[in-house]
């Protein structure tokens, strides 16, 4: 009785360690083999205006948006069946690695750190680092005007917080809040003094509250932004860099930036030209 008794506890056991395992865990499969199932998970934004978007209707709107729905349907799947997934700037490398998402295109700057944990396409756009005040202000017009002690906003694990630490780290109190929303709200409340990250980003927010907040100075880094693939999966990178091919020689590509940032201020650039490394 008592061996029987030890056998169906540890029985029960396992079984529960493997329900455990199977909801708090992503998926071992490929960002092909799940979209020769018919299926994908996208990682994106869900509050920048312009690129990714989470709207109230519960619909999803921007360029990262567009250019995520383009690669899902060049790789055989439809739009109603692609699962959006939020990814914020901190998380976006564990959402890759643990399965949790296909793919991610959501403002990702390609750069060498990341590339030794993930895998890139692209780029698909060529951004640079500016600055968002409010529109009365008068004193910070670029990066070489950030002294006296101002306060910067921008976001843990983005790439635009580390620049602002490696170049201006002694100039400037730099406050890091999760998403750029929130810093677009202190900028707002006057909690911080300029909101840094990259001019495309900044233009979505500066149009989503006119006349209250402007963009101001030349964008002084450059930033690629590239869509994170599990790392090693070369088979999905190249259907996905195939595809971001597609969308710019179409024109798919030029319209979709014109749509979202219509009325903006943002000038579209050149298309890139994507890394086959």
């Amino acid at each position: 009785m008592r061996l029987n008794h030890v056998l169906k506890v540890a029985a029960g056991a396992v079984a529960l360690a493997v329900v455990a395992t199977g909801c708090g865990g992503g998926s071992d499969k490929t960002a092909s083999q799940h979209a020769a199932d018919g299926k994908l998970t996208v990682g994106i934004k869900y509050d920048q205006p312009g690129l990714g978007l989470h709207n109230k209707d519960g619909s999803f709107s921007g360029f990262d948006v567009d250019v995520a729905k383009f690669v899902a349907d060049k790789m055989g799947v439809k739009p109603e069946n692609i699962t959006f997934k939020e990814a914020p700037s901190a998380q976006r490398e564990t959402l890759i690695q643990n399965g949790q998402v296909d793919f991610i295109a959501a403002t990702y700057s390609i750069t060498d750190t990341r590339k030794e944990k993930v895998d890139f396409a692209g780029p698909y756009l060529l951004t640079g680092q500016s600055l968002l005040v409010r529109a009365d202000n008068t004193d910070i017009t670029g990066a070489e005007s950030l002294n006296g002690n101002k306060k910067l906003c921008s976001v843990k694990g983005s790439t635009p917080a580390q620049n602002v630490k490696d170049k201006y780290a002694k100039e400037v109190q730099l406050q890091e809040y999760d998403t750029y929303s929130l810093c677009v709200e202190a900028l707002k409340s006057g909690s911080v003094d300029a909101v840094t990250t990259d001019d495309v980003i900044l233009r979505g927010y500066a149009a989503q509250s006119p006349g209250a907040l402007k963009v101001v100075g030349a964008p002084f880094t450059v930033e690629k932004y590239g869509i994170g693939v599990k790392k090693g999966d070369t088979e999905s990178r190249t259907k996905i860099n195939d595809a971001i091919d597609a969308m710019i020689s179409s024109g798919a590509w030029k319209t979709a930036l014109e749509k979202n940032f219509a009325g903006t201020g943002f000038q579209a650039p050149a298309p890139p030209q994507v890394d086959r490394y």
